[in-house]
Order: C-alpha cells, then sequence, then structure tokens
C-alpha cells in the first residue's frame, strides 16, 4: 500500500494576479488550495472558496520524496497565492531541510 496524505487551506486572499492554472490560466480573489501527496508528488489544485470546479496549478505535480517535504511545498503554495503574479506550483530543493510549520495560534 503506498502512503500518501493530503493537506487544504481555505480562505486565501490572493494577491494581484493570482495563481496560474493549467485549464484557465490565473485566478484571483478568496482561494483554496488541496495539496494531495502519493507517490513522491505533491499535486496541487485550487479553487474558487465555496466553488465546486478545481484547477490544477501550473506546474503541478512537483517531486516531493517525504511526506515533509510535501508539506513544504503546500505552505510554498500558499505563501505564493498570496503574494500573487500568477504563482505557479513552488519546487522543493531537496538538499534543504522542509521548514518548520506552525500550527495555528503558534507565535
Amino acid at each position: 500500500m503506498n502512503a500518501w496524505t493530503a493537506w487544504t487551506t481555505q480562505g486565501i486572499l490572493s494577491g494581484t494576479g493570482g495563481v496560474d492554472t493549467v485549464e484557465i490560466g490565473p485566478i484571483h480573489g478568496d482561494l483554496t488550495l488541496h495539496t494531495t501527496w502519493v507517490d513522491g508528488k505533491a499535486a496541487l489544485a485550487v479553487q474558487y472558496t465555496g466553488a465546486t470546479d478545481w484547477f490544477t496549478v501550473t506546474g503541478s505535480p512537483v517531486p516531493a520524496a517525504t511526506e515533509r517535504h510535501a508539506r513544504d511545498i503546500h505552505q510554498r503554495m500558499v505563501e505564493a497565492a498570496k503574494a500573487g503574479g500568477a504563482a505557479t506550483a513552488p519546487h522543493h530543493d531537496l538538499s534543504e531541510a522542509p521548514r518548520p510549520v506552525l500550527d495555528a495560534g503558534t507565535e
């Protein structure tokens, strides 16, 4: 059985230019990001929060050797969406250690 996991972040207010998608180009506004990690790859999808249609983030899937690397990619994509500029899937540098992720409510 293959290991897998997924993360979803809702209510991301994108910066100007939003997130670039394969299917429809850039989307912006109140977005939800979903990342699924399976078979060493992180697949990133985005939607308008509350909508039913999901769109593939340009550059997805991204190689992610471990679950921790995939989680880091998810967090980097959240940050990229907030920055805008037609953000695309971040590629993880496996030579650097994953950054710590703070839990909600942690300072």
